[in-house]
């Protein structure tokens, strides 16, 4: 029997079609659309995907499945099956394309900041299955704030579709799953060509990181404290020198760090 199950890949293999239909609606696929998706294992989700969008990419890390897929979508002309390692792949330059996956829950963080790090080839919306906890933390509203959150929403709008029972999957995972929705902000352009954010996510990170390494510490101490000329010239507004990381919210961040 296929060993297809494999902890190491952190595959756990959603039974509820109903579930998967709701992620497609989700992501508001048309058959002008390009759906890249990640971890397809055994081909369940990517079926749905298939029937709704012009073309599906499945990008699939064990080789032990590529075989399967082939062969369960051999008929299917709006298909393409890669096999490698999503984290690894250099040279897909994917443009108007959006995601729709349930990945792998140990590169969540990763594969999030693959992604929306990038101003040209980014996705256009991303809906994806993710651990419950993990989904709370990146949806975290102010006096719940942590750095991955700030990752996230410095770069787009994030927001929780529904919860998901460990019970529909096949093994059953430890923990419960969400499914989320991640709207990247547009970019803005300069001169024909994608420059800049409308926001400046790598500035306030770089505070931000620094932040909740200290994050008992009031503002204004770890801003005294830093060894980075730049954020220790930085100039708080007085009303955030006494505030910790976590109860700041990305508008305070921005007010914070942009002049």
């Amino acid at each position: 029997m296929l060993n297809k199950q494999k902890k190491i890949l952190g595959q756990h293999f959603l039974k509820n079609k109903k579930i998967l239909e709701e992620m497609a609606r989700s992501a508001e696929i048309s058959k002008k659309d390009i759906v890249l998706e990640v971890g397809p294992g055994l081909g369940s989700l990517t079926e749905i995907l298939a029937e709704r969008a012009g073309k599906v990419i499945a990008i699939e890390k064990d080789r032990e499945l590529i075989p399967i897929l082939r062969e369960k979508f051999k008929k299917i002309k709006n298909m393409e099956i890669i096999e490698g390692d999503i984290l690894k792949i250099k040279n897909l330059k994917l443009e108007n394309y959006k995601i729709v996956a349930n990945i792998p829950y140990y590169i969540t963080s990763r594969f999030l900041r693959l992604f929306l790090s990038q101003t040209r080839f980014g996705p256009k919306l991303m809906v994806l299955m993710v651990q419950k906890e993990v989904a709370e933390r990146i949806c975290a509203k102010p006096n719940k704030m942590n750095l991955l959150a700030l990752s996230v929403q410095s770069y787009a709008k994030a927001e929780i579709i529904r919860y998901v029972s460990k019970n529909f999957f096949s093994p059953p995972p430890k923990v419960d799953s969400a499914i989320i929705k991640i709207t990247p902000f547009a970019p803005l352009k300069v001169r024909g060509a994608v420059r800049v954010m409308k926001i400046n996510p790598e500035k306030i990170l770089a505070l931000a990181k620094l932040a909740f390494q200290q994050k008992r510490k009031m503002l204004r101490g770890v801003v005294k404290r830093s060894s980075t000329t730049p954020l220790r010239h930085l100039n708080i507004p007085e009303k955030y020198q006494t505030k910790r990381p976590e109860e700041l919210s990305l508008e305070d961040w921005i007010k914070i760090v942009v002049k």
